[in-house]
């Protein structure tokens, strides 16, 4: 029996949650149990907390951890499982529990804060996890190449499976587009939304820039009083978190996506633009060229100018955005939610 670990499943959907559900039809011929404190039919779930989520904020995480280590291997040898798939990188170590986990990123080693518990539990629990799983999955080469920069891990226990979208959810509309460039995701420096606004305000002040995500009180007003300082805070809109049934209309009409951060173990806002024929700005670093291909304006993300310039492109030169948006739609067909949960169907039967 297979036990899938969903104790970290969120109410508002970020990534790892949409991860992690588009998998489920994938994984159904495994007859897997559910770990979660949320009802997800057609499946067989195993009731557990439902406050081991990011909704608890940084108590969630904590007693998620306390979970998974001392609770997580009595429901493995009850139900006598012997394998758990975690679509993160959360298993019970020193223990006889066999797992595989999905890795995602490196940032919080990348770009790390000492007094913040993330760069902690990546220092200290996360080198653990991997060291002891049966096998592990990677969303992009660049991640799975920092698995083995980092912590050393063999390459040969890595699969790489890239993310994807949603084709019903993210397409193309055929609205109107309106005059703002769109950001999406948290307010983290790493995102590097303040070198994207620096060169927003070069730009023709019938533009607009528009940040989709929930507001970080540590972040967000460093990028208000940015703003400001720049002379722009009427052309800024902070719409806070946008819900999954919101944002194709909202991507769609969005003059381009810029999504220039410092470092993404994919960056899954980049192909649902692509995906909606929205025009994308991205950065030339870590996974997002395996993502973008040749179907957006990659730039250095630490050069202002090179954002400033692929704007302004985009704003003058309307044979541009049509090319973008005809490449998008194409480089998006080749990233499919089945394929994605059907390879990784494949590496758990290995294991089971």
């Amino acid at each position: 029996m297979i036990l899938v670990n969903l104790a970290f499943l969120a109410s508002k959907p970020t990534g790892h949650t949409v991860y992690a559900k588009n998998l489920l039809p994938g994984l159904s011929a495994l007859d897997p149990v559910l770990l979660s404190g949320q009802n997800i039919p057609p499946y067989q779930c195993y009731p557990i907390s439902d406050q081991l989520t990011p909704d608890q904020g940084t108590k969630g995480h904590f007693n998620r951890l306390k979970w998974t280590q001392f609770e997580l291997p009595k429901i493995y040898h009850q139900l006598q499982s012997n394998l758990i798939f975690s679509p993160i990188p959360e298993a019970p170590i020193f223990t006889k529990c066999r797992y595989i986990v999905t890795l995602h990123d490196f940032i919080p080693l990348r770009f790390p804060r000492f007094t913040s518990p993330l760069t902690q539990y990546y220092r200290f629990y996360i080198p653990h996890v991997l060291a002891q799983a049966q096998h592990i999955l990677s969303d992009s080469e660049s991640t799975a190449n920092d698995a083995i920069e980092f912590y050393k891990i063999p390459s040969n226990k890595i699969t790489v499976i890239p993310l994807a979208y949603d084709n019903q959810h993210f397409r193309f509309l055929d609205l109107p587009t309106k005059n703002y460039f769109l950001y999406v995701g948290r307010h983290d420096p790493y995102k590097n939304i303040g070198r994207a606004l620096s060169a927003f305000s070069r730009l023709p002040k019938d533009y607009e820039f528009w940040i989709a995500g929930s507001p970080d009180p540590r972040f967000t007003p460093q990028l208000q009083q940015q703003a400001e300082s720049l002379g722009i805070r009427d052309r800024i809109k902070f719409l806070s978190y946008v819900s999954y049934a919101e944002l194709p209309a909202l991507i769609n009409q969005a003059t381009a996506l810029v999504f220039t951060s410092l470092w993404e173990g994919f960056g899954l806002p980049v192909l649902e633009a692509m995906a909606c024929g929205t025009p994308v700005i991205t950065s030339n670093l870590s996974s997002i060229p395996e993502v973008a291909g040749d179907a957006t304006i990659l730039v250095n993300p630490y050069r202002e100018s090179e954002i400033f310039d692929a704007m302004n492109a985009i704003v003058q030169d309307s044979s541009l955005r049509t090319q973008l948006r005809e490449k998008g739609l194409d480089r998006a067909q080749s990233f499919s939610w089945q394929t994605t949960a059907n390879q990784t169907a494949e590496i758990l039967k290995r294991y089971l």
